[in-house]
């Protein structure tokens, strides 16, 4: 199945690549780019602009080893090459070869046309992109492997040709990434991409366009399904290749019922999972956070009664109390309180008196190397204290009169919950509104699966069945005489899989 997918991905790009004595057909995609390649060539000739053409198949072919030549470095070949010349081997087809000749043809300049496969080393690849840069080599030819991520040529890029489609979408995001990219002095930049119609290249771009569908909704927060299935198939199976072949338009309206049950199934699986968040929500999350925010009233409430009751005089201080000291001048509370502080070295709240009827506490952070004032009533208020005294008494004030304002909050909170209550009331329970379309898309995949045979579950004939007493024994078979073996013949070896 793989030699069959890669031949039928050969023979979308040309047909020479299977065998080069048939004819160069006018209309393939490899004339059009090539086409296209000289039209932009010509246009971009004064800003000397550059171009880039992607192809994973038919790439150049190495040139032999030198294990290859010491191999045949011997006086006996020697001898029978000078008895019998023998004919050097036909160069084998190329599409990159095939480009560059008729771009060559056409009156561009050799020099100007390269390969990435022919920059072996890091060096060489740096001086490769920097002819591409600066215009001298126009035209690049190469493959997504070694001319995708990593290669920085896109200063003077106006096109980019996709000669065929490879099998993971990323990968057509790399190529496309070397033209869209900062730096590139075009404004405007071409991409091409090459479909031999009613070839093998539809069904790549098919399944490149179904598992971009997938990763898609994997890698968005759209769908709460974090699963798929494997979708990285790089070879058919006998039924597809069977209605691809046959031209059946079924395998189409297979292939798109295939995306729409599975888009289907997952909107179910996110409202299953909303109804489930719902249930929940409706039995433990509403009820708490209601009850949490009521207290939470309540203790406000019944802090800003305490607040009331130890107001401060006219022009006047209430007090603090620190240390069981009882201080009625501003300056000598601000500075008692920072000498409380000094005391307190660890994160732990510590109780260092009390301020118009709230328990005070202080705490050190470390990490921002500040210490928090803490006021204890119903519930916890907190000011950040600073270095001058006067100015702590200040922020404490401060953060007592916030106080109805974060009651307000609270209760915009408590309202915001009972709304969210209600809507949930109403939404759990309802189906999944698209049920009867997935049944009946599902029903019709199952029933395309089983005429085109996709399922795998093709009936094979039925078995005659022979009835025991006409069945051959066993034993007879062993009582044969085995037939004499040949010595000549050497036992088999298993063999080499190429």
């Amino acid at each position: 199945m793989l030699k069959i997918t890669g031949d039928g991905r050969k023979l979308g790009l040309d047909q020479r690549i299977i065998n080069q004595l048939l004819p160069d057909e006018p209309g393939t995609k490899v004339n059009q780019c090539v086409g296209n390649i000289m039209q932009i060539w010509r246009d971009g000739e004064a800003d000397k602009l550059t171009q880039l053409v992607f192809c994973d198949i038919s790439t150049p072919q190495a040139a032999p080893s030198k294990k290859a030549a010491k191999q045949l470095d011997n006086p006996t070949l020697h001898a029978l090459e000078q008895a019998v010349p023998l004919d050097e081997p036909e160069p084998a087809f190329t599409v990159y070869e095939d480009i560059r000749q008729k771009l060559i043809a056409q009156g561009m300049p050799a020099e100007q046309i390269a390969f990435i496969h022919n920059a072996k080393t890091e060096v060489q690849k740096k001086e490769l992109f920097s002819k591409v840069r600066t215009g001298q080599v126009r035209v690049l030819l190469g493959s997504t492997s070694k001319m995708g991520a990593g290669t920085n040529v896109q200063d003077r890029l106006v096109a980019l040709h996709d000669l065929d489609c490879p099998w993971r979408p990323g990968d057509l995001a790399q190529r496309k990434g070397r033209i869209e990219r900062q730096g590139n002095q075009n404004p405007l930049v071409h991409v091409y991409r090459y479909v031999t119609e009613g070839t093998f290249d539809a069904y790549l771009w098919q399944t490149v366009e179904n598992k971009q569908k997938f990763i898609s909704q994997i890698m968005t927060s759209k769908s709460p399904v974090r699963s798929c299935d494997d979708v990285d198939e790089t070879a058919l199976s006998f039924a597809e290749i069977k209605a691809l072949c046959a031209g059946d338009p079924r395998i189409k309206e297979r292939m798109d019922l295939d995306v729409e049950v599975a888009r289907l199934k997952l909107m179910k699986a996110d409202h299953q999972s909303k109804q489930y968040r719902l249930e929940d929500q409706l039995l433990k999350y509403f009820p708490q956070e209601i009850e949490t925010n009521k207290g939470f009233i309540k203790g406000f409430e019944a802090d800003l009664e305490t607040l009331a009751t130890h107001p401060h005089p006219e022009d006047g201080f209430a007090g603090m109390e620190i240390r069981g000291d009882v201080l009625t001048d501003k300056e000598n509370a601000g500075a008692a309180l920072l000498d409380a502080c000094k005391e307190v070295k660890g994160s732990e709240p510590v109780q260092i008196g009390s301020y118009r009827g709230f328990t005070m506490s202080v705490e050190f952070s470390a990490w921002k190397q500040e210490y928090t004032l803490l006021l204890k009533g119903q519930m916890t208020h907190r000011a950040s204290l600073g270095t001058d005294p006067r100015g702590n008494l200040t922020r404490i004030d401060n953060a007592l009169a916030q106080m109805s304002q974060r009651l307000e909050a609270t209760k915009a909170q408590l309202d915001n919950l009972y709304q969210q209550q209600a809507a949930a009331k109403e939404e759990v329970g309802k189906p999944f509104p698209y049920e009867d379309d997935l049944r009946i898309k599902s029903a019709r995949l199952v029933e395309l699966d089983t005429l085109l045979n996709l399922d795998g579950k093709g009936r094979s004939q039925p078995e005659a069945v022979i009835a025991k007493s006409a069945r051959s024994s066993v034993l007879d078979s062993l009582k044969r005489p085995v037939p004499p073996r040949n010595p000549e013949k050497k036992p088999k070896q298993h063999e080499e899989v190429r």
